[in-house]
């Protein structure tokens, strides 16, 4: 039997990302659980943000940020900039995050990060809690390290996290593999 419940957000896990922007010279990183793919082709994402958070500002008047892809190392960092506003700290500096440049934009990108995706805001959606950035990318950083030799990103290799109703949890074991469920299989000679 299945309960119903008031009309809520349960899309559970989520990435959870460090969202780094700048604005005036001013560098912020904000944690973003919102975050997701809008399109391939152009390549677009987007990230919802609150009107009140300190990073709101930054990102509406600059027009960029970067999403950079969390770890288990950065787990701490990720609940961190969640949870303290740039307003009153720097997290870059409390929780010991390096700061590298973006290639296209000008905005920092977190040098932990295995993966970091710069952005340029396309339109932005005032929906209600939330607003969201719609931002086509503009070029991604991917760390050698996660690179296996014929070039394909092994992001498991990292120990990416996720969001799940207010816990982090790291990913567990390969099920499978896109189109598995209907790729034909081989007959044993």
């Amino acid at each position: 039997m299945k309960q119903s419940w008031k009309p809520g957000n349960m899309v559970y896990p989520l990435p959870a990302v460090l969202v780094t922007c700048r604005h005036n010279n001013i560098d912020n990183v904000v944690t973003v659980a919102w975050t997701g793919t809008i399109c391939t082709n152009p390549p677009m994402v987007y990230i919802s943000v609150r009107p009140e958070r300190y990073s709101y500002d930054l990102i509406k008047e600059s027009g960029i940020f970067t999403i950079n892809l969390t770890t288990k190392e950065l787990v701490k960092a990720t609940d961190f900039c969640g949870v303290r506003s740039g307003r009153n700290v720097d997290k870059f500096k409390e929780m010991n995050l390096e700061k590298e440049p973006a290639i296209k934009i000008d905005c920092p990108v977190l040098a932990k990060s295995p993966v970091n995706i710069e952005c340029r805001v396309k339109e932005i959606l005032e929906l209600g809690s939330h607003h969201m950035f719609i931002a086509d990318v503009l070029n991604v950083q991917v760390d050698e390290a996660c690179l296996e030799e014929n070039g394909r990103l092994a992001l498991e290799k990292t120990k990416p996290i996720v969001y799940s109703h207010g816990e982090y949890y790291d990913l567990g074991n390969l099920l499978g593999t896109f189109g598995y469920s209907v790729r034909k299989k081989r007959k044993k000679k």
